[in-house]
């Protein structure tokens, strides 16, 4: 008997889903940053062993949508909703149960099994103002609001950063997907090509050292990937909508986009296992998160 089935990842930014999507994968699929907003697009992690295929689904965090790209990042997340064995809806200790209530009622009216998995849990046993406070108690009146919003959900506690949970969370999974035969391929690791990595890692290095507006204003484009037996050269664009964006990408001397260079040609070359030759452009593409046109050839389309 072989189970095969899709795990969406769904919830609000900044509760640790690409975290827990990362631990669940065993490998940096996802971004993981502390900035709201990192993950744009829907993102495959595949699971493999010879009794089963997980095919695990990041979703970016739900929003209420100010400019097209964010539209279109929250319709990777209702997409989601349609083609799930099981959905993971990811909350923390920290945030309002009922944020984004018009998402949440779409879960309610799922039929699918429904795992709401409360991540952070290492964090509870202080107050707001830092002073101790009973743990349990905590996380019991988080586990009962969510017993109210979604009734038929399964309620799991978890530390998706230190790993808590997680292996009852994949034995839960395992019981509830249904009888099928793989999907994908036994090997692979995700549906994403290598050049997404690419411009998901660049993007990663920008979120890590640019502050304010920067990280929001940019796309990167893969425009060369070319791999021999020991390394691969590799090209990519980094676009911004402002040219004082641009100024504060490059840096002083070039020092700020040296540093983005090389930390993010280390990650590659440990994503890859290969010696990386990484060049990196900077451009000016206006508005570029406003039009559709544009959207549509970086990706953002959850069709």
């Amino acid at each position: 008997m072989h189970k095969a089935g899709f795990v969406n990842i769904v919830g609000n930014p900044n509760v640790g889903k690409s975290t827990l999507m990362n631990q669940l994968v065993g490998e940096r699929i996802s971004i993981a940053t502390f900035k709201a907003q990192t993950t744009r697009h829907r993102i495959m992690g595949i699971v493999n062993t010879p009794e089963m295929q997980i095919v695990f689904s990041d979703t970016p965090g739900v929003l209420k949508p100010n400019y097209k790209l964010q539209e279109s990042m929250l319709a990777f997340s209702e997409s989601a909703l349609t083609d799930a064995d099981v959905l993971l809806y990811v909350t923390d200790v920290i945030e309002n149960p009922e944020k984004n209530q018009d998402f949440l009622e779409k879960v309610q009216k799922q039929s699918f099994p429904i795992l709401v998995l409360i991540n952070k849990i290492d964090e509870l046993g202080k107050d707001k103002d830092g002073k101790k406070v009973d743990a349990t108690q905590q996380l019991t009146a988080i586990v009962d609001k969510w017993k109210a919003l979604l009734p038929k959900a399964e309620i799991l506690p978890i530390s998706a950063k230190n790993k808590f949970g997680v292996d009852i969370l994949l034995s839960r999974i395992q019981q509830l997907l249904p009888e099928s035969p793989a999907f994908f391929d036994k090997e692979q690791l995700t549906d994403k090509p290598a050049r997404f990595f690419v411009t998901e890692i660049i993007r990663e290095k920008i979120l890590l050292y640019y502050d304010k507006e920067i990280p929001y204003a940019v796309e990167v484009r893969c425009t060369s990937f070319k791999e021999t037996e020991d390394r691969i050269h590799i090209m990519a664009t980094i676009y911004v909508e402002r040219d004082s964006q641009k100024g504060i990408i490059i840096g002083h001397k070039g020092v700020a986009i040296k540093k983005v260079n090389t930390e993010a040609r280390k990650a590659l070359e440990k994503f890859f296992d290969k010696h990386i030759f990484l060049e990196t452009f900077v451009k000016v593409d206006k508005d570029w998160r406003s039009n559709e046109k544009e959207l549509d050839s970086f990706g953002y389309n959850p069709e």
